[in-house]
Order: C-alpha cells, then structure tokens, then sequence
C-alpha cells in the first residue's frame, strides 16, 4: 500500500522540478492591430477612388488580405530569423 503512494510522491516531485526550469513568458500579440489598420485603410482606398459604392468594401477586403499576407511572411518571417 506504502509503495504507490512512494511513487505518487516521486512522481509529483519530478514533476514539480521539470516544471520549474519552465519560465514563461508572454508575447503581445499585435495581428489585431494590422488587420484593424488594414482595414481602414481600405475601406478609405476604396471611398476615394470615387466610382461607385462597392469598391468601398472592395478596398477593405482587398486591405485585409494584404494584412494576412504582411503578417504571414514579413512579421512571422523576422521572427524566424
């Protein structure tokens, strides 16, 4: 009875110990703000060009999409580096 007990113990023991060589820390996650900045940015592309109305959500989607791939490859890709 004594020996799973012992070995609960030691297992909790490593575990502790694996755990505490882990430092955690957090990265600030900035996606938001390009899409968001994209997006406007868009939306303003698409009302200035002046021909018609739906080239305002045109712009936007064209904007996000633009995001995606600048976050995708340039912003992933330094942290690669």
């Amino acid at each position: 009875m004594h020996t799973w007990v012992n070995q609960l113990l030691l297992y909790s023991k490593i575990i502790i110990h694996d755990m505490s060589h882990h430092h955690h820390t957090e990265e600030t996650n900035y996606d938001s703000y390009f899409y968001i900045i994209a997006l406007l940015t868009g939306l303003f592309v698409g009302f200035v060009i002046d021909r018609g109305l739906i080239y305002i959500p045109i712009g936007g989607v064209l904007g996000l999409l633009t995001a995606a791939v600048f976050i995708k490859f340039l912003v992933r890709g330094r942290h690669d580096a």
